[in-house]
């Protein structure tokens, strides 16, 4: 498995992660997919504390338990939960990430935390006060590094500015090309690099799957046009699920890309893109010309 180092933070990542959202909560699969995906090289894993009500938390503490020294644990905060209430509330405040740190600390089963995220952000949120909590925790030694999960160029330009973020987890597929011209040469400017989620665009370019539905500003038709197209840059040793997995790796800003998994055929299938054929420059412009190169809109 290739590493590579993740921004400023001096931690080496596997260029193929877990994204631990979709383990489900059944604790025995989880925790055997996870073992799965560390014994063949993974050692990023993904989780948020807002993740079915922090079980998945949990899950992974279990599953990293005698390993935590394999792995580069990552969880996110900021999505408050008041008990006997239903959904969350936006809380970016010193005093609650500082809190919250501790229970996830918890959870996990883990005196540290490898890189903690804010699990979103507006351009309205006390970004100084949200910074100044993140390096505290850093100077602690409870976090090694910190970044923000966000698809708002705003909210991203400032974390740019003002701190000193080691990583932005963004969503990067063929599908979603969105970051490529506000969000990535910026963050390749300064050093930062981008956790990619979605790279198999919630299954929209899945190899074993047929789409029932479009994705993002894709009708179904079109997609289902788009998979076609693809065909041309599948071989036997790439399907079209490591073809998607390694465009959101070709970007020079993207140092993981973290495909979720809820069955070991697709932890497998996502890990193997790790010695899939990488995409050549011609290949990558041929995709770009055959997919849309999609604008932010609404995320500002």
């Amino acid at each position: 498995m290739k590493m590579n180092l993740l921004g400023s933070s001096g931690l080496k990542v596997s260029e193929i992660g877990l994204g631990c959202m979709s383990l489900g909560t059944d604790e025995r699969k989880a925790v055997a997919l996870v073992h799965e995906a560390l014994d063949r090289g993974v050692n990023f894993l993904d989780t948020a504390d807002l993740y079915d009500d922090g079980r998945n938390e949990e899950i992974v503490g279990k599953a990293i338990q005698g390993r935590r020294d394999r792995v580069v644990l990552a969880t996110k905060v900021g999505n408050r939960r008041f008990p006997g209430q239903d959904g969350w509330t936006w809380d970016p405040s010193k005093t609650y990430i500082q809190s919250a740190v501790k229970e996830s600390l918890r959870r996990l089963g883990t005196d540290y935390i490898d890189l903690y995220q804010l699990h979103g952000g507006t351009v309205d949120d006390p970004i100084d006060e949200t910074i100044e909590a993140f390096e505290e925790l850093k100077c602690e030694g409870v976090i090694r590094a910190y970044g923000i999960s966000s698809i708002r160029p705003n909210v991203i330009r400032e974390y740019v500015a003002r701190s000193s973020i080691a990583s932005v987890m963004n969503q990067y597929s063929i599908v979603d090309r969105r970051a490529e011209e506000e969000v990535l040469p910026l963050l390749r400017e300064h050093g930062i690099n981008v956790i990619a989620r979605g790279p198999v665009a919630s299954g929209a370019l899945a190899h074993n799957r047929t789409p029932a539905k479009g994705y993002l500003d894709y009708g179904l038709e079109e997609l289902q046009s788009l998979r076609e197209e693809l065909k041309a840059f599948v071989m036997t040793e790439r399907s079209l699920s490591q073809l998607a997995i390694r465009y959101s790796l070709s970007h020079p800003s993207v140092a993981v890309a973290i495909p979720g998994a809820s069955s070991r055929d697709q932890l497998l299938q996502n890990i193997a893109a790790t010695n899939a054929p990488e995409l050549s420059e011609e290949d990558i412009q041929a995709i770009r010309r055959i997919s849309k190169a999609n604008r932010y809109e609404a995320h500002r």
